[in-house]
């Protein structure tokens, strides 16, 4: 019997093949994008899910309360972890982690004297991380190979990197940074590629006593995001418990005047989701994208059943007679039931097929668009085995039962006498409905992209307030030798055809990395209850970029600070209302350590990205902390001017290696999470419409075949063209004016709560809407058109022949 079904139900498909066509492959679309989101919604979720103790491991975070709000920060101060160790000892374990960056050169084995610039991955770690944390090791012992200071351990990818094979690294011996030399004490097998913590290069936190972190170590003010601290808590200790004891924990340990920041715990099941902190593979995916993707996929599957409810229903007249025939010959409602699912089943199982065909051809894609490394692998994945054959029953039963429902409950004796039409067969409203549904989805994608693409151009046109273009940024190293040849090459440089201008900074006028603090002003005893953003740079730095002065001028060209040149914005938050005012009052950081006078005020400019309001800024010379050439360069004759750059770059640093950003590229890069967005909101609003008017297609399609006659009659009665594509396509119409009065309010909801997290931002104006229904109307109108001038241009003589 299950035979026989499905012999008809091929008969059957084989016979509609336009219907069946269109079936399959909206099918196959809105199902390869729900594979495609499950593989990329799986990956995220199963961040760090390696580690044996996942339940109890946890990161001390830091919670910054001033006059501007709250501020959220992964690091702590670096005392931190000693006086846990002492004052909770119920703790199982106390671990930290401070992320930097530099250059390694092999000091031993085949590749002796070669050098690797290591960007990320770099990581001075306490031997206790080890013991918190499951990273499965292939040499060494976890428990002592970090336990000397100048101990150093590297993944099984750097050891073959730097010495050919891992095998041989353990005992070969390493300098970083020109300056600190390091033995290799083991080797860790590579981290996967869900975890946050995408360990390289591990040395030993000890060695942070030789370096000029030294003089923070026992700092309880000071905090770096780059150094975090994990605890594992014993199985009987509560998140509650612990955060009830951190309060007497820094009464103890902080200054008065810092109690009013906090500490806080994270569990590590939340840290590759809240944005606030972030983390370590700086790749935040919060659970708000998971829900919005998780969404998308559900109305991309709804968009297409409904599809197939809309054809299955409409063909309900042209199978009645099917239906009669086969009940007067005894077949039962459940039999037919069957029958009509059992086709559904097929389709479905056509659709998975291409689907898979689909997803493995734009999986490539995708990754591109994330940044990663994602695979399809039916035969040796059982979870998505799993979720594919879930997919394929869960969409059989959605989109197979309703039409399964109608078609085998027709009455034979209305049948057989032909009295069964398109409005008894129960299909009428449900597909007007279906219509609204689906234009209602697609709707709503459209306006969510056209808002998301509409913020990301704003984030790349907005004004900054100083001169993006043509900058390129170069790092120097910041050994004490290095530091003062950069003045040196900075003036060669300014010799060099093509360079404009050169400066030298700590950070750029616009930067991810920041160094903020409060400050004593004009011989206050009581410092400021809010923090600066302390921009260092040479006086060159304010030509560079272009910034405009309101009052006063650049500070004297000095190694050291002279003068502070602050932005309107600190001007305000002082209380000034004229900036000139401020000139010549005294900033005093650290009590007394820089103590210099205003000397000119600018107008302000964002010091950090845009979903940031404009902070408080300071900026004042300091060489030993510059690690940035900033060289603005003509853009004729790039490629020589940038070679000349890079080769006296290279004779003032033999030692080190060179490498260069230009600066609108790493703007473009502090918005990656909306520039992902904005594409994946683009694409799946594309997929979202095309299968709409798809399924509006192959409708138009049917009822062009069941309304020849009617055509023909119009036009016998003097009906023009117009007339006959007007009768076809005023209804659509209605239906999708009636999706975007739904759609509309929905959306601008959900958009203004997306937009509300941004300091600056877009507002939903009424022409992203206006775009949103002509689109709409547009992509339908073609996706009916072509049938309904087809019929309005068909011979009347031809329909009405036969009657």
């Amino acid at each position: 019997m299950l035979k026989n079904y499905f012999k008809i139900a091929l008969r059957n498909l084989s016979r509609n093949r336009s219907n069946t066509f269109i079936n399959v492959f909206g099918l196959s679309i809105g199902i390869a994008a729900c594979l495609l989101i499950f593989l990329v919604i799986r990956f995220e979720k199963s961040f760090d899910d390696f580690h044996k103790n996942k339940d109890r491991i946890y990161r001390l975070v830091s919670v910054f309360n001033n006059s501007d709000g709250i501020r959220y920060s992964a690091g702590v101060p670096f005392p931190v972890i000693k006086g846990l160790r002492i004052d909770y000892p119920q703790l199982e374990n106390v671990a930290g982690i401070y992320e930097t960056d530099g250059l390694l050169t092999i000091i031993d084995g085949k590749k002796e004297n070669e050098k690797f610039q290591e960007d990320k991955g770099v990581f001075y770690a306490e031997p206790q991380f080890f013991d918190i944390f499951s990273f499965g090791w292939l040499s060494g012992n976890p428990r002592t190979a970090l336990t000397d200071p100048n101990s150093v351990v590297l993944t099984e990818d750097i050891g073959d990197k730097y010495f050919g094979s891992w095998k041989v690294a353990v005992g070969k011996t390493l300098k970083f940074d020109n300056k600190y030399v390091f033995k290799v004490t083991g080797i860790i097998k590579n981290v996967p590629a869900n975890s946050d913590f995408p360990l390289k290069v591990v040395f030993s936190f000890s060695t942070l006593k030789e370096t000029n972190i030294n003089r923070n170590l026992d700092d309880w003010v000071s905090t770096f995001s780059s150094f975090n601290c994990y605890l594992l808590f014993p199985p009987n200790l509560t998140k509650e418990k612990f955060e009830s004891f951190l309060q007497t924990f820094l009464q103890k340990h902080k200054p008065p005047e810092y109690l009013k920041d906090g500490l806080d715990v994270q569990p590590l099941s939340d840290i590759h989701y809240d944005s606030r902190f972030g983390n370590y593979s700086h790749h935040v995916f919060t659970k708000e994208l998971i829900t919005a993707l998780t969404l998308i996929g559900l109305f991309l599957l709804i968009i297409a059943c409904v599809n197939f409810i809309n054809l299955s229903t409409a063909q309900a007249v042209n199978r009645s007679r099917e239906v009669g025939v086969r009940k007067v010959l005894g077949s039962s409602r459940k039999q037919l039931a069957l029958q009509f699912i059992s086709e559904t089943f097929l389709v479905n199982l056509f659709a998975m097929f291409l689907s898979c065909i689909i997803s493995e051809m734009v999986i490539n894609y995708l990754n591109g668009i994330l940044n990663l490394k994602l695979s399809f692998n039916f035969f040796g994945d059982p979870q998505l085995l799993l979720f594919m054959s879930a997919l394929t029953l869960a969409i059989t039963i959605f989109s197979g039962f309703y039409p399964a429902i109608v078609l085998s409950g027709f009455n034979p004796v209305e049948v057989l006498k032909a009295k069964i039409t398109s409005r008894k067969s129960g299909g009428i409203s449900l597909r007007r409905g279906l219509v609204v549904v689906q234009f209602a989805i697609a709707q709503v994608m459209i306006i969510a992209m056209l808002v998301v693409v509409g913020q990301m151009n704003f984030f790349k046109n907005a004004s900054l307030g100083f001169n993006k273009n043509s900058i390129v940024q170069v790092p120097v190293p910041g050994d004490s030798i290095s530091i003062y040849k950069t003045p040196t090459l900075k003036n060669r440089l300014l010799g060099t055809s093509g360079v404009k201008d050169v400066s030298l900074s700590a950070f750029s006028p616009i930067d991810g990395s920041h160094w903020s603090s409060d400050f004593k002003f004009d011989n206050s005893p009581k410092k400021t209850d809010f923090d600066a953003d302390l921009k260092w740079a040479d006086v060159d730095f304010f030509k560079t970029f272009d910034l405009q002065f309101i009052s006063g001028g650049p500070f004297r060209e000095s190694d050291s600070t002279n003068g502070f040149v602050v932005n309107q914005t600190l001007v305000n938050k002082l209380g000034f209302t004229n900036p000139s005012d401020i000139i010549g009052k005294k900033i005093n950081f650290w009590d007394g350590d820089v103590v210099a006078p205003v000397v000119g005020v600018v107008k302000d400019f964002h010091s950090a990205p845009l979903q940031r309001e404009i902070s408080p800024v300071v900026i004042g010379s300091w060489i030993d902390v510059y690690g940035m050439l900033n060289i603005k360069v003509s853009v004729s004759d790039l490629s020589t001017t940038m070679l000349s750059v890079k080769k006296l770059w290279e004779e003032t640093y033999p030692e080190y290696l060179y490498n260069y950003k230009f600066l609108d590229e790493k703007i473009d890069d502090f918005y990656k999470t909306e520039s992902t967005l904005s594409a994946l909101y683009s694409i799946f609003s594309g997929i979202a419409i095309f299968i709409s008017c798809l399924g509006l297609y192959g409708l138009i399609s049917f009822m062009t075949i069941q309304r020849t006659k009617e055509v023909g009659i119009r036009k016998v009665l003097g009906a023009s063209a117009g007339n006959i594509i007007y009768l076809f396509s005023k209804e659509f119409t209605l239906l999708i004016v009636i999706a975007f009065a739904l759609a509309s309010p929905a959306a601008y909801f959900i958009m203004q709560s997306w937009l509300d997290k941004f300091a600056y931002r877009i507002n939903i104006g009424f022409g992203i809407f206006l775009a949103t229904i002509a689109a709409s109307l547009l992509v339908a109108w073609l996706a009916v058109g072509y049938r309904a001038i087809k019929v309005a241009n068909s011979n009347p003589v031809k329909a009405l022949r036969y009657e």
